[in-house]
């Protein structure tokens, strides 16, 4: 449970692709204190561009919002499992600079295009439309000054029934989290907690026609094809980092 319910928002318009890799892949770009959470046998890395909306302090009435996209891995820490992010950039530059400062994440500035908003229903087979009322496209090109320049351009949208992940299985272990974890400059753990209901997932297509975020963050690309989700809205609190 959190301390504190610091800040609301809605998360919209999620796209969840991750691809299996080899632990110590994982293993070699950790920060001291935490170890490589497994599946299966396997690491993951996962690739997550959505929408951030009405991020507010609790009882501000209005708050910002933009799109995200992150890297990330799953990993056991000193407070328990959690997510391990290894870049998240965002089309709003007081975002990125609040992030970075009262999150300690590594958030960088980009320029972001989102259209179209998923709705129920699936996309046809054999290829996503870009046109079709369920889609969504999401394209962003890092533009943050000092560090490697990242791209991703992807079409999505969900193509099957609506599921909550059962305990145990492989949705659950890549979406249900509810901590991160990130490092100072002094190498320093912190920890972030937040809260939402049980996301309620479908099945995805999706058409990656650019993902530069491996390269970026000095990973090879993984091989075969990613493992899709779409998830439905979602409202969500988050508490203040601290100490691990």
């Amino acid at each position: 449970m959190l301390g504190r319910r610091w800040l609301e928002m809605t998360w919209r318009d999620g796209l969840f692709a991750h691809w299996p890799v080899d632990p110590s892949t994982v293993a070699a770009a950790l920060p001291d204190g935490l170890s490589v959470a497994t599946h299966d046998g396997d690491a993951y890395l996962g690739v997550v561009p959505f929408v951030m909306d009405d991020i507010r302090p609790r009882g501000v009435p209005r708050g910002l919002s933009f799109p995200e996209l992150n890297l990330r891995t799953y990993v056991e820490g000193p407070n328990g499992p959690g997510v391990y992010f290894y870049s998240l950039d965002a089309d709003d530059r007081l975002g990125v600079a609040v992030a970075r400062g009262l999150f300690r994440l590594p958030y960088y500035r980009a320029e972001t295009d989102v259209r179209g908003t998923a709705a129920s229903g699936g996309a046809g087979q054999g290829g996503v439309d870009a046109d079709a009322r369920d889609a969504v496209r999401f394209a962003s090109r890092r533009v943050h000054e000092g560090v490697p320049h990242a791209r991703f351009d992807a079409t999505y949208a969900p193509a099957g029934e609506a599921f909550t992940p059962d305990i145990g299985s492989l949705p659950a272990f890549l979406l249900e989290n509810y901590r991160f974890y990130t490092a100072g400059e002094s190498g320093q753990l912190y920890v972030g907690e937040i809260e939402h209901d049980p996301w309620t997932l479908r099945p995805a297509e999706a058409d990656i026609r650019a993902n530069t975020l491996f390269a970026a963050n000095g990973f090879e690309a993984p091989d075969g094809d990613p493992i899709l989700h779409y998830a439905e809205p979602i409202a969500v609190t988050a508490d203040r980092i601290r100490r691990a």
